[in-house]
């Protein structure tokens, strides 16, 4: 049986840490790294907390999660991995396991984590798998379904304001990816949003925007284009993990360093690959708490503790780091 001595050991940090954090102990100040890190360990050792060891022997629940919307789904989301600890910690007398939904699954499921915006057909199709649904900003008018918001314009205008009137650019840049497909339109919601706040500070400058795949080659070809040509701007803001990944390599080839010939802010979302930069300056939107928060929303409804459907707001905030 798996201890927290093991856990500690191997993420190397105390005892009381892993204890606080397989707990959802707050009044330690963990940093979300060594938090996600922890809970990552855990699962990957199969740790079981004590008092969840009894419900071993119940039915599992099965959480689907629904992330097309928002990445393709060839792709991975090791977020995945993360949420049977993070679910075990919330409710310890739950049995509970996540599987990855695609667009035609036929699996029934406990309940679903839904991120970005259905069409009414594919929500018909969700309510086929389920019924109790928590939707992560699909910004729906109606109130049918638990709903989590996600306030991505303060942390935007915040980074606009930060970069042209505290910092003094007038050079500020988007290396971003899109993607189009069938019912499936990813990457633009966050274009417009950098083209809204930086047209609002009088510094938007379409030839400073980059577009390609969200991919890491994508992000590399286009940072070093931008290099090349001597387009380079006074800062930058990545827009995924995948395209940061790969930017921040051409950066390095280059010899360029940062910030001092380059500001860079990463754009974070639900965050599906793991974060190489943690000290960066980024627009954030605080992925342990999406999470636990949609995890929380569901495990009440699926018990029968609430008929009320809710809808939650949490905003996106400018974290400045080192990058800038």
């Amino acid at each position: 049986m798996v201890t927290i001595k093991e856990i500690a050991k191997r993420a190397n940090v105390s005892l009381a840490t892993v204890s606080r954090v397989v707990n959802l102990d707050d009044t330690m100040a963990v940093s979300p790294e060594t938090r996600r890190l922890i809970l990552e360990i855990a699962h990957q050792m199969g740790y079981v907390p004590p008092k969840r060891r009894k419900a071993k022997n119940q039915a599992p629940l099965t959480i689907g999660v629904a992330d097309w919307k928002i990445i393709r789904e060839e792709w991975g989301n090791y977020r995945i991995s993360t949420l049977t600890s993070m679910a075990q910690t919330i409710n310890p007398s739950l049995n509970v396991h996540f599987v990855r939904l695609c667009a035609q699954d036929i699996r029934k499921v406990d309940g679903i984590i839904a991120l970005g915006s259905f069409t009414h057909e594919e929500i018909d199709r969700l309510h086929a798998l389920s019924f109790h649904i928590v939707f992560v900003n699909a910004d729906q008018d109606d109130y049918d379904h638990d709903q989590i918001v996600i306030d991505f314009k303060l942390g935007m205008r915040q980074m606009a304001e930060y970069l042209v009137k505290e910092k003094h650019f007038s050079a500020v840049g988007y290396l971003g990816g899109v993607y189009d497909g069938p019912e499936i339109r990813i990457g633009y919601h966050r274009l417009q949003q950098f083209e809204q706040c930086l047209r609002d500070c009088g510094a938007y400058r379409k030839e400073l925007v980059r577009l390609g795949e969200m991919t890491a080659d994508s992000g590399y070809r286009m940072m070093k284009e931008a290099i090349q040509d001597g387009s380079l701007p006074e800062a930058v803001l990545l827009g995924n993990d995948a395209v940061a990944e790969g930017a921040l390599s051409a950066v390095e080839e280059a010899g360029l360093s940062i910030p001092e010939d380059l500001s860079v802010i990463l754009y974070n979302d639900i965050e599906t690959l793991k974060p190489n930069h943690p000290n960066y300056t980024t627009i954030k939107m605080y992925p342990d708490f999406v999470w636990q928060t949609a995890i929380e929303l569901l495990f009440e409804r699926i018990l029968g503790r609430r008929s009320q459907t809710m809808k939650i707001i949490i905003p996106t905030r400018l974290l400045l780091g080192e990058s800038t």
